[in-house]
């Protein structure tokens, strides 16, 4: 889901309904691996300095990558080279092309010798799962095409429980078999997403290639999925304004981060019914979608890490996600709920303004 970044990219930031326009031009989406160009910036702060911005259409979202660096030519060679990058997981982790190995994966029920990323995604995936008492689950794709499939045709109003409880029946990272190369679905028609984990990871592989270009300045944004290094500009700290789930410009929120992560998941931005009792982050042991909480935001080491624990704790009771994230070093969480109720970890209030 979707921060605001304040003062430094200004501009190509949209509401979700300029967003569903474009995409539908452009037939974009994590479904395509295209990388649509949409803006690019470069400005010079003063004689040391420069803020080269470039924004893309890319999996299914806006890519934003922003560097504040002493050479423009260097800045926008490794912004390059981050979204050649993106470009190349994207090709890897795409569940919506049968080509992918994911989509291979799911088609096929088992794959041998998978990538290196994909295998690396996974692991981590099982991890979180673990962590998070099964509350992260990557096995749910059964319940999110069942609930896609119904609503798309406009003749039901919500799956009736058989259908929920057949498709839960093929949910549970337990029924994997995975030893790090190779991958077996134990039950057949299962399959997963990595919907949850994937763009936090491509956006830290993206930040480990503009680390190894020595830009010591940068935020990365993939649809609310940020990375920052170092400054904005005037050794000032990168702000970013945590989301208005009921899109009112009311931000529960307004951060700082140097050197860390952020990620949001909401019920907000992609649903199946326009109650949004039916989205896209679903209870693995109800085979529903948390009802209780609309918005959770997670600071983290890394992105992969926010993403995943921010999907997570969506699905836990908002006191369980909040012990969690106090027993991790180096989270924090911000919890909203439909009533506007804010939970928040002991060490969140430090990171705002």
């Amino acid at each position: 889901m979707e921060q605001r970044i304040l003062e430094e990219i200004s501009g190509w930031v949209q509401d979700r309904r300029d967003f569903l326009k474009v995409s539908a031009s452009f037939a974009i989406g994590f479904a395509s691996c295209g990388i649509f160009p949409l803006d690019a910036e470069a400005v010079k702060f003063n004689r040391k300095l420069y803020k080269v911005s470039r924004t893309r259409l890319a999996l299914g979202t806006f890519v934003s990558i922003t560097v504040v660096h002493p050479s423009k030519d260097q800045a926008e060679e490794a912004i390059g080279e981050a979204f050649r990058e993106l470009k190349r997981l994207t090709d890897l982790l795409n569940r919506f092309d049968s080509k992918t190995p994911l989509g291979e994966l799911n088609k096929e029920g088992s794959l041998k010798n998978i990538p290196p990323e994909l295998a690396q995604v996974i692991s981590y995936s099982i991890e979180y799962h673990k962590l998070t008492s099964g509350a992260f689950d990557i096995t749910i794709k059964p319940l999110i095409d069942l609930f896609g499939e119904i609503f798309s045709t406009g003749q039901a109003s919500r799956p009736i429980q058989k259908q929920i409880e057949e498709a839960l029946s093929l949910v549970g990272s337990e029924k994997i078999m995975f030893d790090g190369k190779n991958i077996q679905f134990l039950m057949p028609k299962m399959g997963i997403t990595l919907d949850g984990i994937a763009k936090g990871f491509i956006v830290d592989r993206i930040s480990q290639l503009l680390d190894r270009h020595k830009i010591q300045n940068y935020l990365v944004n993939a649809g609310g999925d940020i990375r920052t290094r170092g400054y904005r500009k005037d050794k000032k700290p990168w702000r970013i304004a945590i989301e208005d789930p009921w899109k009112k410009g009311n931000y529960p929120d307004i951060i700082e981060v140097r050197d860390g992560a952020v990620a949001t998941s909401g019920n907000y931005e992609v649903f199946f019914d326009q109650e949004k009792m039916f989205h896209h982050i679903i209870d693995p042991k109800t085979g529903l979608s948390p009802r209780e909480i609309t918005s959770v935001s997670v600071t983290a080491n890394s992105a992969m890490e926010a993403d995943a624990l921010s999907t997570g704790i969506f699905v836990m009771p908002p006191a369980q996600g909040v012990r969690l994230i106090n027993s991790l070093p180096g989270c924090e969480c911000l919890l909203v709920s439909r009533n506007r109720r804010e939970f928040r970890s002991s060490g969140w209030s430090k990171l705002a303004i």
